[in-house]
């Protein structure tokens, strides 16, 4: 889900940073397969906490350990695809790959990933036990037993341009609805010379505009799958959320809202191209970032907008994951738990500034008086709405299987990315909302015919 759009770009340790990062002319990245501890390969999403970990290990971590690191980096859709198509065919081409909470219970159940607690317990620096309850039960799998070590987590909140809502007498609450946001939108859009409402991914994939929209269709009321595997992609609560959302994007959205995903918006909203933004809370650190971003502190952090629950923030957690495949496990074990350790946070607050640090992983982390600092506006709401994500029961009525922003199965992949296809195609106005749930709908039960 990242900005350069770096299409199986290898992006070495050794990489110097002048704004972006230098792409090294090494090949596509493959196992060294020697088994030396040596060099290890990094396959990970393009987002901003990412590319800093890319800067900064040649200096730190390599220097310390002596051990090479080569980094992949690919938009969060190349990089689902990469990552999968790797582990599943066991092709060892990746030691490390940044995986989420979606993948982890699927994957160890296929036996296709190291346990990793085992590492952690050993190294009583990393302190396992701080690391929040959240992300540990997410990147779990069914023995219990810890399978991912968490790089950041986050939940999803709605982020706003201060001056703008100021100088139109608006006060955003703290917990809106998601009326209240349309509302806002509307009278907002044009609010600056180019400036639109607000941003919603559009991006097809169900990581993109799928992660969004599913917690709109939650709080709507309405669910992919009832608690009996019954397909529910059709019904009337899940369209009249999906209407809401293509309705409020082509209205008071970004432009090129069908192509926009994290990336673009995080770009938007950091230009002061939109007044509003509904996406992750790990992106408020990139926002206020004096360095990259003209609105830096100048937004305001407001909960995810609701409708009929109490709260609709998703659930993840960028992770870092080893293939069974690896044939460098100990180097890359060292990598994972230096990379989500106090002392990386340390490394990046000192280095980068403090509202950068990969957080939402570490109870930690929200105790530092640097990080308070530097985190005032967002660090609360963002902790707050991970504590109180609910993977087992984020809607109004039961589901067969836990997941906020997803359905916890092998087939949501395919299904998620084909629905949203459709949605994003009515999003450009090549087909409407009816047609792409109705389609929605036959996948939906074809899947679902695997679980009754």
């Amino acid at each position: 889900m990242r900005a350069r759009r770096m299409t199986h770009a290898l992006v070495t340790a050794t990489a110097t940073a002048a704004g972006s990062l230098l792409v090294a002319c090494s090949g596509a990245g493959g196992s060294s397969g020697s088994g030396d501890d040596k060099s290890i390969n990094v396959l990970m999403v393009g987002n901003p906490q990412m590319e800093d970990i890319a800067k900064l290990t040649e200096s730190t971590f390599t220097k310390d350990t002596g051990i090479k690191v080569n980094f992949t980096i690919l938009p969060e859709n190349e990089l689902r695809d990469k990552v999968t198509q790797d582990v599943a065919t066991q092709a060892g081409q990746y030691d490390v790959a940044t995986v989420g909470a979606y993948e982890i219970p699927i994957w160890q159940k296929n036996g296709w990933l190291h346990e990793l607690g085992s590492y952690a317990d050993k190294d009583a620096g990393f302190d396992k036990a701080d690391l929040l309850k959240p992300m540990v039960t997410a990147l779990s799998g069914s023995d219990g037993k810890l399978y991912a070590l968490p790089f950041y987590g986050e939940s999803s909140m709605l982020m706003y341009n201060k001056d703008v809502m100021s100088a139109k007498g608006i006060t955003v609450p703290e917990h809106p609805t998601w009326q209240q946001i349309a509302d806002i939108a509307a009278e907002v859009d044009g609010a600056e010379p180019g400036m639109k409402g607000i941003c919603l991914r559009g991006l097809a994939g169900w990581g993109e505009l799928g992660a969004s929209l599913t917690t709109v269709v939650n709080t709507f009321g309405g669910t992919w799958f009832t608690k009996d595997w019954k397909a529910q992609v059709d019904s009337p609560e899940f369209k009249k959320a999906t209407e809401f959302y293509v309705d409020l994007v082509k209205k008071h959205g970004e432009a090129g809202a069908a192509q926009a995903g994290f990336t673009e918006c995080l770009n938007a909203m950091s230009q002061k191209k939109v007044a509003m933004w509904y996406d992750a809370t790990s992106a408020a650190g990139s926002l206020e970032d004096a360095g990259s971003s003209k609105i830096a502190g100048h937004v305001g952090y407001a909960y995810a907008p609701t409708v009929e629950t109490k709260s609709s923030g998703w659930l993840w957690s960028w992770a870092w994951a080893m293939p069974r495949t690896t044939k460098n496990a100990d180097a890359a074990s060292q990598f994972m738990l230096w990379a989500s350790s106090k002392e990386y946070e340390k490394l990046v607050g000192e280095k980068l500034g403090w509202a950068r640090v990969p957080a939402g992983k570490r109870a930690s982390t929200y105790t530092l008086p640097e990080y308070r600092k530097a985190a005032a506006s967002f660090g609360e709401i963002t902790l707050k709405s991970i504590e109180g994500a609910d993977p087992a029961d984020p809607g109004v009525q039961p589901r067969p299987t836990v997941g906020v922003q997803y359905v916890a199965i092998p087939e949501f992949q395919d299904l998620g990315t084909k629905v949203t296809q459709e949605i994003s195609a009515a999003i450009a106005g090549r087909t409407s909302v009816d047609k792409a749930l109705k389609d929605g709908q036959k996948l939906a039960e074809d899947v679902a015919k695997n679980y009754q």
